[in-house]
């Protein structure tokens, strides 16, 4: 496993990120603490969660269920780079959501408790919310470090104008501000590289992407037959595209979702990619990324089949 500088700071963290929102809607406890063991056996030593997680089984069962899975064993927490997130709807409560400093003081708090930790790394903004100013927000951040409760704060699914404005509110107050943003980007839906990345790339802020398989359509052939179903109509759409990828991984003599990942690891300011797998299996295919080897030529293939967006700001801005 290889590691990278999430964004400007000095924090380093795995490649991949294991990202938790399966794990318990989708994948058993069991199998989930297997797949958290192996993950962390095999290098990753960043967990991604967020409060809201939970599906079915209701908002905070994901937090609570690695709770459960550090308590196994204290020395877990040593090692790991730990985030979660604050916005989503908690409750009914009309004040149980958003970032009010209200609702992300007390939003921290019960996600430490739930995760049964004294600090959480990274704390993340799910959201913008247009609502709460950048003072309020901050305030409630400041108070979060100063206690010792959260260390690095992130962004997800922000616009680049959000970023921007952020973390030039915080380097005027001489403060550290974003050092993440977690958004949508894959080979398939590449409108991050409009605004999105050269934001990060002018403010030092580490890309965090998630969906890196564009929700199972970047999997290939291989993948499970009711997830094929699903996205049957879709692929239908875009077949010459995945058809051209597909067959663009077979001569590589790759699996299509090691090689979406692959790619990702390759883009401008990226710090580590989210895999969501559901299942043990799922992991230690992609841990096979880092024997997927892209040279420019494989990357120049990859651009005539996903075109890009760019060059940004060249796009839209002449």
């Amino acid at each position: 496993m290889q590691y990278r500088s999430l964004g400007r700071s000095a924090l380093k963290v795995s490649e991949l990120a294991l990202g938790t929102m399966n794990l318990g809607p989708r994948t058993p406890e069991a199998e989930a603490f297997l797949m958290l063991s192996h993950a962390v056996s095999s290098g990753i030593n960043f967990i991604d969660t967020a409060d809201q997680y939970g599906g079915h089984l209701g908002v905070g069962a994901t937090e609570s269920l690695l709770g459960r899975w550090l308590s196994e064993d204290r020395s877990r927490r040593e090692g790991l780079v730990l985030a979660s997130k604050v916005y989503e709807p908690m409750s009914a409560d009309v004040n149980n959501r958003g970032l009010s400093a209200r609702h992300i003081v007390s939003a921290c708090e019960a996600s430490l408790k739930r995760l049964g930790v004294e600090t959480i790394d990274l704390y993340q903004m799910h959201h913008i919310d247009r609502s709460a100013p950048l003072d309020e927000i901050w305030q409630a951040m400041d108070r979060l470090m100063a206690q010792g409760k959260i260390i690095y704060v992130g962004s997800s699914n922000f616009p680049g104008w959000g970023i921007a404005q952020t973390n030039e509110r915080r380097g005027f107050q001489q403060r550290l501000g974003l050092v993440s943003e977690q958004g949508l980007y894959n080979l398939f839906t590449r409108h991050a590289e409009l605004e999105v990345i050269p934001a990060c790339q002018g403010y030092g802020v580490g890309l965090l992407p998630w969906s890196p398989l564009a929700g199972g359509l970047l999997a290939g052939p291989s993948s499970t037959a009711g997830r094929r179903q699903q996205l049957e109509a879709t692929r239908g759409l875009h077949s010459e595209q995945l058809g051209a990828f597909e067959a663009f991984c077979a001569d590589l003599g790759a699996d299509p979702s090691t090689v979406a990942i692959s790619w990702l690891l390759h883009q401008p300011a990226v710090a580590s990619v989210i895999i969501g797998p559901s299942s043990v299996a799922q992991l230690e295919q992609a841990l096979t990324v880092q024997s997927v080897q892209l040279d420019a030529a494989s990357l120049k293939k990859l651009d005539e089949i996903f075109p890009p967006m760019g060059p940004a700001p060249e796009a839209y801005a002449w």
